[in-house]
């Protein structure tokens, strides 16, 4: 079964994925463009809205984690 996601917002999915290795690389426009060191994958978050599931959980997938870890880190941080 799918692993439940939560609504968070931009700026907390990017502290979550900050704890994983990944950083803000540059702002474009309401999106911040997040880069790993020795990964050609970015990372495009928006700033201005909540996430949706399907959106966050492919930024998941993106990122090379799985859920349950970005859930982990998610914990950790307090969100």
């Amino acid at each position: 079964m799918p692993q439940k996601l939560p609504v968070i917002s931009g700026k907390e999915a990017i502290k979550a994925f900050s704890k994983v290795g990944w950083h803000v690389d540059r702002i474009a426009g309401s999106h911040a463009v997040m880069r790993k060191e020795g990964s050609a994958v970015t990372l495009s978050v928006p700033l201005h809205q909540e996430l949706r599931k399907g959106l966050l959980r492919t930024l998941i997938k993106d990122a090379g984690i799985d859920i349950e870890e970005f859930l982990t880190y998610l914990i950790v941080l307090g969100l």
